[in-house]
């Protein structure tokens, strides 16, 4: 499936159906297609051509899928940027990816030198004519990491990982031309642009975009757009799971929700499923691996608590601190190979030979497969607490606490001791109208954990600070421990 084609035989196929919709605008197929040749003829007007990189600055929005398949339709790639950065944090990605051009609301220069265009004139007149760009190895997106370890790196994939990704994702999801997918995670995001959009619109399906995720009309949208399934992050389930017990919407069409791009607790998924009808399936991967990596299976045996089995086509293993793999059973870092490996970071070969190596991605994740093949995360290796030599997940942590009656989220990282090294300290939201004690939390930890992995210090705190995609941004809780205790 080459996605430069792709609105062309969609438009050639069922020319009356729908493709792609926001809150103003809904799109047909064939009117899709015309908005894409008329864009990429805009583009190509201005220079852009093969090989160029299209800097997209909207938010959730039409005209992001409409300027994503106009870049490909010329060879050109596209990075898509936050539309909430300042203009500072915009033009390390905006310089670092070499964009051409940047697509933004209205046309204000974000990096001098650099051409800015308004979303408003991709509705040119006259339809691109030129024959479809087709090379599985040309790049097609560069996706920033979030950073939390230094300026963020460009990923770099091209259309054979996309297009393996895809496949991937929708023979383990099962889509179809059936399915209609209702976007909520941010189109920055590479969940959002593989899972959410490209996986429905390849299959013949159709995709309705929100700006963001809302919780006070989700439900709404779920009732009334009929959607077969959606994307999320744990943080979306939680939220909706601590609704009032009142609200009971018809979810009679959702066929499942996927849960990723953090750890979800077993308590959630099942407390989740149990309530809504539907259930969430969880999986895992990342940036560099163009999405995902393994997901629970729709028919089979779905494991809470673990992310699931391999994608076809991928491989996981797991691996000690020299690379050497381990048996069934063993923790380390998880090691993913595959077609979806990304080609590596823009401009950082150094960092790319540390990060692939023997064609296997090293993921920074900690984690074991069981004797199944199910593959569990417990944390990160740069997240891992080290106390008096003891190595302590704070995932397993952050479990227990969430199974105390009420907790909505937690969150545990390492402080300094100076004896210790590290001691472990947690952080704790709870779902409206529920409180508890932090004694209370203490005695749950007791009757649960080994003594050197309880928390010194549980914080009960309104809310946890997170990062643009939604994760909990543990930079933020270290930075906020170390600022009340200096």
């Amino acid at each position: 499936m080459r996605f430069s084609r792709l609105s062309e035989l969609r438009a050639a196929s069922a020319p009356d159906a729908p493709c792609v919709e926001d809150a103003t605008t809904s799109l047909s197929n064939s009117e899709f297609h015309s908005r894409v040749l008329a864009a990429a003829s805009v583009f190509a007007d201005l220079g852009v051509w093969a090989g160029d990189v299209i800097a997209i600055m909207l938010p959730n929005q039409v005209e992001f899928v409409v300027t994503m398949f106009a870049a490909w339709r010329l060879g050109a790639a596209v990075t898509p940027v936050k539309p909430s950065l300042t203009r500072k944090e915009a033009t390390h990605q905006i310089v670092d990816s070499g964009a051409a051009l940047v697509i933004n609301a209205t046309g204000e220069t974000v990096v001098p030198d650099i051409r800015s265009l308004p979303v408003a004139a991709l509705n040119g007149e006259k339809p691109h004519t030129g024959v479809p760009f087709d090379d599985p190895a040309a790049l097609a997106l560069l996706i920033y990491t979030s950073g939390t370890t230094g300026l963020p790196k460009g990923v770099m994939l091209d259309h054979s990982n996309i297009e393996a990704m895809v496949e991937m994702g929708r023979h383990s999801l099962k889509v179809t031309a059936a399915d209609h997918c209702l976007l909520v995670m941010p189109l920055f995001h590479v969940n959002a642009i593989l899972v959410s959009t490209l996986s429905p619109l390849s299959a013949g399906g159709r995709v309705t975009l929100r700006e963001r995720f809302d919780i006070d009309t989700f439900f709404d949208d779920v009732e009334r757009l009929r959607p077969t399934y959606f994307s999320g992050v744990p943080t979306i389930y939680a939220l909706l799971n601590a609704l009032p017990d009142h609200v009971k919407p018809d979810t009679s069409s959702l066929r499942y929700g996927i849960c990723g791009a953090a750890p979800a607790s077993a308590e959630l998924l099942k407390s989740f499923e149990t309530r809504y009808g539907f259930p969430l399936i969880e999986g895992y991967g990342l940036s560099e691996g163009t999405c995902g990596s393994t997901v629970n299976p729709l028919d089979g045996v779905r494991k809470a608590g673990t992310v699931g089995l391999p994608f076809p086509g991928q491989r996981i293993a797991i691996a000690d601190p020299r690379g050497l793999h381990l048996p069934q059973g063993a923790t380390g870092e998880v090691l993913i190979h595959g077609p979806n490996v990304m080609r590596g970071y823009l401009g950082k070969p150094e960092e790319t030979a540390k990060t692939i190596v023997d064609g296997w991605l090293h993921t920074g994740d900690i984690g074991r497969i069981d004797e199944d093949g199910y593959l569990s995360i417990v944390g990160r290796l740069k997240e891992m607490i080290i106390r008096g030599g003891e190595n302590i997940y704070p995932r397993e942590i952050e479990d227990v606490l969430s199974e105390f009656p009420g907790v909505l989220e937690a969150a545990v990282i390492g402080a300094p001791h100076e004896t210790l090294g590290e001691t472990v300290i947690a952080y704790v939201t709870y779902r409206p109208g529920f409180s508890g004690s932090t004694d209370a939390l203490d005695e749950h930890c007791t009757s649960q954990l080994t003594r050197y992995k309880r928390p010194v210090v549980i914080n009960i705190v309104d809310s946890l600070p997170k990062n643009a995609v939604g994760k909990i941004d543990k930079m933020k809780l270290r930075d906020m421990w170390a600022s009340q205790n200096p």
